[in-house]
């Protein structure tokens, strides 16, 4: 099985498999990852026409590695028939919803690669990343991504979201006053990086569903990219630019990491040292060096 290297992964732009032109233009625009989905923009009597629409959407294509597809959640007949449409058209990655373990990631990991090897596919490369905060039991399961298990290597990136969790609670509110989350969804966001981290994959953060405040959204996907979070989930192309912007490293920031690796590689062996005037230590040092790893320098 092959172990691909996924994409960039700093915006994800929806778009409803029911709706042509709007897949049409998630493929090109500047997202990294376009997202077509078969799940909760689509009624259930359209699914079967968007199937097919995703599935002609995927073969006009030109780069299927960043064209991925949200399935319907395993536990329905729904999400084998998703599969069995749009497989032949070898999306890049399929994004399972309401995955509630690591054994959703195996069910459909076994389902993926009878897939594949019937559409003449090369083995493991269809990646998967799942929503992992999406009912009440998967809270509780976040943490098992990180373990041993069939189809762990398709696995490369978690994301959370408040809105399927929210109605299955029965909340009537998922913010406070001020815009924030309330504490079971700020917990969902925890529990998705921590177990995403733990799991060696991408942290995804949920959208924004207020796609025309741009300056809020900006301010948001910096805030939880110092959060530890990779990248974040788009419903608008208009959310892509300020997205991309906020997930890549700024000038400055790539200046002070190289500074950090050059302090600590001109003093070898040292557990600390001094740069403009603070003392770094080596997780310091290994955030620097990672920073420079996503500005693609090694």
């Amino acid at each position: 099985m092959t172990d691909p290297t996924p994409p960039r992964m700093r915006s994800w732009l929806f778009a409803p498999g029911d709706s042509a032109k709007k897949m049409a233009k998630a493929i090109g625009s500047d997202a990294d990852i376009a997202l077509l989905d078969l799940e909760d923009s689509v009624t259930p009597e359209k699914k079967p026409a968007a199937r097919e629409a995703v599935a002609e959407a995927l073969a006009e294509a030109e780069n299927r590695a960043r064209v991925w597809v949200r399935i319907n959640p395993l536990t329905g007949p729904e999400a084998v028939r998703d599969l069995a449409a749009i497989m032949p058209a070898r999306p890049g990655g399929v994004f399972l919803p309401k995955a509630e373990g690591a054994h959703h990631v195996t069910q459909l990991h076994h389902y993926l690669t009878a897939l594949e090897a019937a559409n003449g596919t090369e083995p493991g490369a269809t990646r998967i990343a799942a929503l992992v905060t999406e009912t009440a039991a998967a809270m509780f399961r976040t943490g098992d991504y990180a373990g041993d298990y069939p189809g762990r290597e398709r696995l490369v990136a978690m994301s959370w979201g408040a809105e399927d969790l929210s109605s299955e609670l029965g909340a009537r509110e998922q913010r406070g006053t001020g815009g924030e989350y309330a504490h079971t969804y700020e917990m969902a966001r925890s529990l998705c990086l921590l177990g995403a981290v733990a799991a060696g994959v991408a942290p995804i953060e949920t959208v924004q569903p207020e796609f025309r405040a741009t300056h809020a959204l900006e301010r948001r996907a910096r805030a939880v990219r110092a959060q530890g979070f990779r990248g974040m989930l788009a419903i608008h192309p208009a959310q892509v630019a300020p997205i991309n912007a906020a997930f890549t490293p700024s000038a400055e920031e790539i200046a002070h990491a190289r500074a950090v690796v050059k302090a600590f590689a001109d003093n070898p062996g040292a557990g600390t040292v001094a740069l403009d005037g603070a003392m770094l230590d080596r997780p310091h040092l290994a955030l620097a060096q990672r920073l420079l790893a996503e500005a693609g320098e090694n």
